[in-house]
């Protein structure tokens, strides 16, 4: 009895979970290393070219194939084992990695190589994001650790997000970016193994009637008939479309804006970090999803202002603080709707709603990044952030109008599943 009651305190009940802990910390090894890789590839692409272009057209084709194949890949989730599909995809993202170290390694590196391997990875990433997001409630022994398992892989992202860019701008700086992509490379054992740990239960599928299209066409149904499903997903196209281009231009600020180097470059990416870690671990000691919707409603605005006041910065300390606000409002966006939509999903379509929510995230990020990038070759970096932040506080205040109307549908939904009683969020 003492014991239980010492897990109901448990500030993380997640990690109660051995398989859970063990996600954990494979994914926390092997996320530094992909941060690591993120900022050592724009900064070899913009030192390749010079071109805010360029840098929109590499982020385009690493992540188009999200908005065109998601779909199919959360089908792909709902029909096949998840565990079987992550240690596929970390297995190519390895070798993805590893031959980027190679290429920049023997210094016959050009920029189409990094645009077909960004395109590469694309692919993967279209199967990998949604079996690792419906992966999840497979790792938890209890039910009621989801919404702390979700938010506590937001602080492991972000946590990473810190630590990867400070590491990697220092790399940069002192031994050049092909040991960023080879430390990448190989961190991705470290994920294999802890996968390859688990005890996890044979796969079972309840075989369903209907080709992949007539399921694609299911899962888009079942989510946008559902006006608050929609208007997350809606929100999440809007931040992903303009309020993550700041991923692509904070080189163009740092070198051109700043004057500083690829160490500058890692600092703003680590301030970033902070930020969103700071909301990563806000999200996972919260008790309750109870209240969650003004969370979502409010993140867009944060990260809105603080694009705009970045992009007005001259000064590089100020430039660091203003990027906590960056982080803080998109990690906040991307986890707090991600553990709402977990939380409502139907299990059978669980793949599917969150192969849509990577299209709206993760699949908008290519047409934001090419917008990105022509805007600035034409305006300039610091006034294409401004419009995107204007774009943010836009979308926080229409969601911000609906969520009285979006509460009230939710409210059946979590009284179903036990999470409300009596009292009303």
């Amino acid at each position: 009895m003492n014991r239980q009651a010492i897990q109901k305190e448990s500030l993380l009940p997640a990690l109660r979970s051995r398989n859970y802990r063990l996600f954990f910390v494979g994914q926390g090894i092997s996320l530094i290393g992909t941060w690591m890789t993120q900022l050592a590839t724009i900064w070899l692409v913009y030192n390749l070219t010079n071109s805010p272009f360029m840098l929109g057209v590499v982020g385009f084709t690493s992540q188009i194939p999200n908005f065109f194949l998601a779909p199919f890949g959360g089908v792909f989730v709902d029909r096949f084992s998840r565990y079987r599909t992550l240690i596929g995809t970390q297995v190519l993202a390895m070798i993805q990695s590893l031959t980027l170290a190679v290429l920049a390694l023997s210094g016959v590196i050009q920029i189409w190589h990094i645009i077909a391997l960004s395109l590469f990875q694309g692919f993967i990433n279209a199967v990998d994001s949604p079996a690792r997001q419906a992966f999840v409630p497979e790792l938890i022994e209890r039910r009621e650790d989801l919404a702390n398992a979700i938010a506590i892989n937001s602080t492991m992202i972000n946590g990473a997000r810190l630590i990867g860019p400070a590491i990697g701008g220092l790399l940069i700086a002192s031994v050049g970016t092909a040991y960023c992509f080879l430390i990448d490379g190989l961190s991705y054992i470290a994920v294999i193994t802890c996968l390859l740990a688990m005890k996890i239960q044979p796969w079972k599928f309840a075989a369903t009637q209907g080709n992949p299209w007539q399921k694609v066409k299911e899962g888009f149904v079942y989510a946008f008939s559902f006006p608050p499903i929609r208007a997350i997903l809606l929100l999440s196209s809007l931040v992903s479309l303009m309020g993550l281009q700041n991923t692509i231009l904070v080189p163009v600020v740092a070198e051109e804006i700043l004057k500083g180097d690829a160490k500058t470059l890692g600092f703003l990416m680590a301030a970033s970090g902070v930020g969103a870690l700071s909301g990563g671990i806000y999200l996972a000691t919260r008790r309750t999803i109870l209240g969650i919707g003004k969370l979502i409603s409010l993140a867009p605005a944060i990260l809105g202002i603080g694009l705009i006041a970045f992009a007005l910065s001259r000064f590089l300390p100020f430039s660091l603080f203003t990027m906590l606000f960056v982080g803080l409002g998109t990690i906040l966006q991307i986890a707090a709707s991600n553990t709402f939509l977990q939380t409502i999903v139907e299990e059978d379509k669980r793949g599917r709603l969150m192969s849509l929510y990577t299209m709206a995230f993760l699949g908008m990020m290519p047409v934001g990044n090419l917008l990105g990038g022509i805007l600035a070759s034409h305006i300039g970096a610091a006034n294409t952030l401004i419009i995107d932040g204007v774009a943010c506080l836009i979308g926080s205040i229409i969601f911000s109008r609906q969520l009285p109307n979006l509460k009230q549908m939710v409210l059946p939904i979590y009284e179903q599943k036990g999470i409300l009683i009596t009292r009303k969020t």
